[in-house]
């Protein structure tokens, strides 16, 4: 059942992507607890298991994954305007609070912002902790799927690459096709949309042609080369958010454009901000030489680094459609969606818990944002204010 609201389809998307876009501290994979949590959970936008689908196409693809599943969800919600509305719903603060907080965190004492800093990372804990519970119960049902996602959390921290990811989802698929009952998934379910293999094969187009001209020697002029660097880093990167780093930084750190240690601080001030890690494109615009005005040069680079993402994902969902009626596609989500929550628990483990629990406390700060949101289902922003103020509570103490 899904919410009654009397507001236009895709302004419902962009109110609802806005307050996700403020509040969705720790990354990529928190933010799939914070979509599962609102969209899935409270609004019932789509189901478990096709939510899980979503995860999965957009963690195969190149690109930003969390902006490609709010971007996925937007347009199934409310066609082309609402993945738009998404996209700039979800964005917008993190690029707004990102360039307000470079200028602001010169004056913050270092203390205050290294606790604040800290206490988002447990938000991340708690949500992802949420999620992993909520969607294993849905999805790990059997000896099948639970060994399939205990095997790909093994395989996935063993080998915590981002290739490691793709092709532990793919070799689920093979799992589950012989292995797997074809339970969580019904026969012929798929997305509605408003648009088929056609359009798709245009976008494909699209996005190949934009690449190649990625690779024809620019004039080092203007959108010409903010087009080339970040339409290039978007279209072939896999694993979305810190995978971006070394791309980035061998486009313009190592041809002068930046220097090392603006490259570095931009990016530490990106770990702080709300919504997607590649929101960071708004920095580097900023810092890149003012040929044009630098807001338009931030605008730009956010711009083109997700618009690959967008044209892939939204070019794969008719095919998935066809995949989803073939009978035997029902095992094969089913080994898919269990490798998934292996995904969550690998990512939960590092780089989540590696980096946010230091001492016992913070132990004890992510048990109790869980139970409030789980248990007492308080709001995840009353989640962020409770964990940033614990942090900053503990460290004056």
């Amino acid at each position: 059942m899904q919410h009654k609201n009397t507001l236009a389809p895709f302004l419902y998307v962009f109110i609802t992507f806005l307050k996700l876009g403020l509040t969705s501290f720790g990354g990529p994979v928190a933010h799939i607890g914070y979509f599962r949590k609102q969209l899935v959970e409270k609004q019932k936008w789509v189901s478990e298991s096709e939510f899980a689908q979503l995860v999965a196409i957009c963690q195969v693809l190149p690109g930003p994954a969390s902006s490609q599943l709010g971007f996925a969800l937007g347009l199934l919600r409310a066609s082309w305007l609402g993945g738009i509305s998404a996209f700039i719903a979800f964005t917008l603060p993190s690029v707004c609070l990102l360039i307000g907080f470079v200028w602001l965190l010169p004056h913050i004492p270092e203390s205050i912002s290294q606790s604040m800093i800290h206490g988002l990372t447990l938000v991340a804990l708690v949500v992802v902790a949420d999620a992993i519970i909520g969607m294993s119960k849905k999805m790990c049902v059997d000896a099948a799927t639970i060994c399939i996602a205990l095997l790909s959390l093994t395989i996935l921290i063993v080998f915590n690459q981002s290739y490691a990811q793709i092709l532990t989802i793919l070799f689920a698929g093979v799992v589950g096709f012989y292995f797997c009952k074809p339970t969580q998934i019904q026969i012929g379910q798929t997305f509605k949309l408003q648009y088929g293999k056609k359009l798709s094969a245009i976008l494909l187009i699209v996005f190949f042609g934009l690449l190649s001209l990625c690779f024809i020697p620019s004039l080092k002029q203007d959108l010409i080369l903010l087009f080339q660097i970040f339409y290039k880093t978007g279209a072939l990167v896999f694993g979305g958010g810190h995978v971006v780093l070394p791309l980035l930084e061998n486009e313009l750190v190592a041809t002068e454009l930046i220097s090392q240690q603006t490259f570095i601080s931009g990016y530490g001030a990106s770990q702080a901000m709300p919504g997607p890690m590649f929101s960071f494109a708004a920095y580097l615009g900023l810092a890149m030489p003012e040929q044009t005005p630098s807001i338009m040069n931030a605008l730009f680079a956010v711009l083109f680094i997700f618009l690959p993402g967008f044209l892939l994902v939204a070019a794969a969902l008719p095919f998935w459609n066809t995949l989803s009626n073939h009978p035997n596609a029902t095992k094969i989500m089913t080994g898919i969606n269990a490798a998934v929550i292996g995904l969550l628990a690998a990512t939960f483990y590092d780089p989540i818990i590696t980096h946010a629990i230091v001492s016992w406390f913070d132990i004890l700060i992510g048990l109790i944002g869980l139970v409030l949101l789980n248990y007492f289902k308080r709001s995840v922003l009353e989640i962020v204010g409770f964990c940033v103020l614990a942090s900053m509570g503990f460290a004056l103490i």
